[in-house]
């Protein structure tokens, strides 16, 4: 029989879930429109980077005082405010007349965008407790199949509508979220649903800190670089703007299947470096290929690619959550690496716009990304089950 915890806990899955949903087509429909955007609004490679580096080194900036905003409202009332943000930035785009109003969306997105991820994590861990590692798994997983559904119906829109029309339609879904969370979340001005906030620490003494979060870094880049040029990469290779869109679907398809699958596999060991390793393999096998030798087996290699990144994402946010068990000390930690990650990851779309501007190709960008899988790889082997407390002990965080 279904308690009536149970229910509401069913609740606020589902509306977890729905929001996560939100949380990537503002960028991710970018791609396989981008051709058009470049030709009615005159952009560079290098200028149109600027619609995802701007939301992505928003989201870092505002991790830093996502928790101070929420204050006076509570973490609850807070994503509201940010979904209604993110609907109006979205909506706006309906009526994009020149590029700096395009990118004034994206920006205003990316702020809205900030305020949930950087919250979201410790509503999870103190609504959901020991399952929290699956639902850290299943909201980025459903982070990731919102940036899939857009990629992929987006340049469908496209067929019948305008770019801009085609953006600005993925405000009702954000309008839709925003209704459910306001009927399923119980508004609290407490930090975490109830529990009394510990004192805040300084997180960026600890050289553990700046390693998660140069991990979360290595990882974000691969996947915003990849969000932001698949599909013009594809558009260069001979693909129509259908068939890339379709190209960039199937890489975050992958990155749904990965984000279900790593996370399992790691709730399964309380060591994660194993899963980490295979992750960087496969991305390192990916990105290497695609530079070198794309023509091949093009499926394959955005296939490898796509289960890396689908893994490592939540996999750097679920080894963050696992060096403290507070609830909102874990979600503090976890703002500071998203944080310094994010504005870290920012510049990799801008840095491979660049290299396409210089040099007519992306083959160096993907080259940049493998080998930023290699330095995951021995970063990720040094996150051991007994360095955790080794660098956070419980009476030192106040947790």
């Amino acid at each position: 029989m279904i308690t009536a915890l149970q229910k509401k806990q069913g609740w606020y899955l589902v509306a977890i879930v729905l929001v996560a949903l939100n949380l990537r087509p503002a960028l991710a429909a970018i791609g396989p429109l981008l051709q058009g955007i470049q030709t009615d609004l005159l952009l560079s490679f290098s200028a149109a980077s600027l619609l995802t580096t701007l939301p992505v080194l928003a989201m870092g900036l505002l991790s830093f005082v996502g928790f101070r905003l929420a204050a006076p409202l509570g973490l609850e009332r807070t994503i509201g405010v940010a979904l209604l943000l993110l609907a109006a930035a979205t909506l706006l785009r309906f009526w994009s007349p020149s590029a700096s109003l395009l990118i004034a969306t994206a920006l205003l997105a990316g702020i809205a965008i900030a305020l949930i991820q950087t919250l979201m994590p410790a509503i999870i861990k103190a609504r959901f407790a020991g399952k929290a590692p699956f639902m850290m798994g299943l909201y980025v997983t459903a982070i990731m199949a919102g940036a899939a559904i857009a990629a992929i119906s987006t340049p469908l829109l496209a067929d019948s509508l305008s770019w801009r029309h085609s953006l600005g339609h993925w405000g009702w879904l954000v309008l839709l979220a925003l209704l459910l969370w306001l009927w399923a979340m119980r508004p609290s001005t407490e930090p975490a649903c109830g529990q009394p906030a510990p004192p805040a620490f300084a997180w960026w003494r600890k050289a553990r800190s700046w390693q998660l979060a140069v991990f979360f870094a290595l990882g974000t880049s691969c996947y915003v670089s990849v969000l932001a040029w698949l599909a013009p990469y594809a558009l260069e290779l001979g693909y129509s703007a259908r068939q890339a869109g379709l190209l960039l679907g199937f890489l975050t398809a992958c990155e749904v299947v990965a984000g279900l699958l790593f996370p399992w596999w790691a709730a399964q060991r309380a060591d994660r470096r194993p899963v980490i390793a295979v992750l960087c393999v496969l991305q390192l096998v990916g990105f290497s290929a695609l530079a070198l030798m794309p023509e091949t087996a093009l499926l394959l290699w955005v296939a490898f690619i796509g289960l890396g990144i689908g893994g490592i994402f939540p996999l750097a946010m679920i080894i963050t959550m696992d060096h403290i068990d507070h609830p909102v000390q874990a979600g503090r930690l976890t703002a500071f690496v998203q944080g310094v990650g994010y504005i870290i990851a920012a510049f990799s779309p801008w840095l491979a716009g660049m290299l396409r501007d210089w040099l007519q190709s992306f083959t160096l960008a993907w080259l940049a990304l493998a080998a930023t899988s290699v330095l995951a790889l021995w970063l990720g082997a040094r996150f051991s089950v007994a360095s955790y407390q080794q660098h956070y002990a419980p009476a030192e965080v106040g947790a």
